[in-house]
């Protein structure tokens, strides 16, 4: 993937991050752990192009965190557990990603989207009303693809709903910002010694930070909850279609390597605390 759409796609969790201001209430919940832990980092070029640096954060990558929608998600906003973190809508990162959505949007179906009737009769987007930027629309308190409790159809997205229904990764018919969370990917160009550079691109948790000072006021976020860490496979294994879209092929196989290579040591160093001394194991792959 070039790296201006990497850009691209990356700008959807920044405007993201502007957003949570609108959320004043943050409950105290018990299973988050703290922001500042030891972490344990790698460093290795990217073998597609050798003007890139990947810096991952192999405590996030190895722990055993997956999503817990429908099934114990607090919510980002208090009161709303059933949204998840569907509450805001989506920014989208430019007109790409909104044209690639809205494809994927015609083919949603009254059975699988329970707006359906509202969506195509007065629109699926809107501007976002303190920065202008243009959005998933948010219809009764949450985003309009997000289908309630108790619909025939399912809860949950929709479009999360019609990539399953037709064989695909949810992540070529969500907007990007939701296909990329809890993933977070910066870039950074590094002055080196040698007065060359490189571009270095850290992937990492997106954790309440990650959201900018609103961030902070979220009711709950799941990255840092032990809730949320019970999966069996680590996060480089349930993500690998997301990382792959992140890194390309052969940067994820090399995270892998390098993920795989950790857990098979006897004492990995700084373990995610969410995760509660229970290490993650190797995938078989026999």
């Amino acid at each position: 993937m070039a790296k201006t759409k990497k850009a691209k796609q990356d700008k959807a969790q920044d405007k993201a991050s502007k957003k949570t201001k609108v959320i004043d209430v943050k409950a105290e919940i018990s299973d988050e752990v703290g922001l500042d832990f030891a972490r344990a980092w790698v460093e290795f070029p990217d073998p597609a192009d050798d003007e890139q640096l990947f810096r991952c954060d192999l405590t996030w990558l190895t722990s055993r965190w997956s999503c817990i929608f429908g099934s114990g998600c607090q919510g980002i906003q208090a009161g709303r557990a059933a949204d998840g973190c569907c509450s805001l809508g989506a920014h989208f990162s430019d007109e790409d990603d909104e044209k690639r959505v809205a494809g994927h949007v015609a083919r949603l179906t009254p059975d699988i989207w329970q707006f359906h009737d509202v969506g195509t009769d007065s629109g699926w987007t809107q501007l976002d009303e303190d920065d202008g930027e243009r959005q998933t629309r948010r219809w009764n308190g949450s985003c309009i693809f997000q289908n309630r409790p108790g619909f025939a159809g399912g809860a949950g997205c929709s479009l999360h709903i019609l990539a399953l229904k037709e064989g695909r990764e949810p992540l070529e018919t969500k907007p990007d910002v939701c296909w990329q969370l809890p993933i977070r990917r910066t870039y950074d160009w590094i002055d080196r010694p040698d007065d060359t550079q490189v571009l270095q691109v850290t992937i990492g948790e997106y954790d309440r930070r990650g959201w900018g000072p609103g961030g902070h006021d979220l009711h709950w976020w799941c990255t840092s909850a032990t809730s949320a860490h019970g999966a069996g496979d680590p996060v480089y294994v349930s993500y690998a279609p997301e990382l792959t879209e992140l890194m390309g092929k052969k940067g994820y196989a090399r995270l892998v390597e390098l993920c795989e290579e950790r857990l098979s040591s006897l004492l990995p160093m700084a373990p995610h605390p969410a995760d509660g001394g229970r290490p993650a194991k190797l995938p078989d792959r026999r």
